[in-house]
């Protein structure tokens, strides 16, 4: 009996396309994460490890989507090919079932850990990046939230009926940060808001 193919996502912001990263795969079910990618936190991920049965096959579309580093990755593809689950990573091209030659872990291993090793270059350009940027005056970092009282006009503003997207523009903030505040407003905490407005 053939198992299912399932896919793994894991999109680092809500507005990133996830169809795209198993573009013309032929699935049984799809798991998505949404996290940055310091977000350890996989709900998905570990809902997938849940699921999987022998015979099934996981899709992943690189390695660097399923792992943050190569310890995490190592110890996953075992995980999965030990319980009989094969998996697949598109852009590496590489299958591991459990019956792995030597070579093929050797390339998990050095795949995993060029990955490793380019998130961490782009982070030291980033990191060069923003201090340059600094230098020059024009990276004043993360936009500041409102205070309070702006807050407080924010909410006032919205109860006389003034559309979201007129309050985003003029306050500064995107329509989501709008929908925040009102939430926090109401006593819906649907998601952790800035320090500055618990004050």
């Amino acid at each position: 009996m053939n198992g299912q193919r399932i896919g793994y996502v894991r999109v680092s912001t809500l507005d990133q396309n996830e169809l795209r990263q198993l573009e013309g795969q032929v699935l049984d079910r799809v798991f998505t994460d949404k996290a940055s990618g310091r977000d350890t936190a996989r709900p998905q991920l570990t809902e997938l490890l849940r699921f999987v049965r022998e015979g099934d096959t996981v899709i992943i579309h690189s390695m660097d989507r399923l792992a943050r580093n190569l310890d995490d990755l190592r110890a996953l593809v075992q995980g999965l090919t030990r319980r009989g689950v094969r998996v697949e990573f598109l852009k590496e091209r590489l299958v591991f079932t459990g019956e792995d030659s030597p070579m093929a872990n050797l390339m998990l291993s050095v795949m995993g850990a060029f990955a490793e090793f380019e998130r961490s270059l782009i982070r030291e350009r980033q990191r060069e990046g923003i201090a340059l940027a600094q230098q020059r005056g024009v990276y004043k970092g993360r936009k500041k939230t409102l205070t309070p009282e702006r807050a407080a006009e924010l909410v006032q503003r919205a109860g006389s009926g003034i559309p979201k997207v007129v309050l985003a523009r003029d306050f500064g903030i995107s329509r989501e940060t709008v929908y925040q505040y009102l939430r926090h407003e109401n006593g819906v905490h649907s998601k952790q808001l800035p320090p500055t407005q618990l004050i």
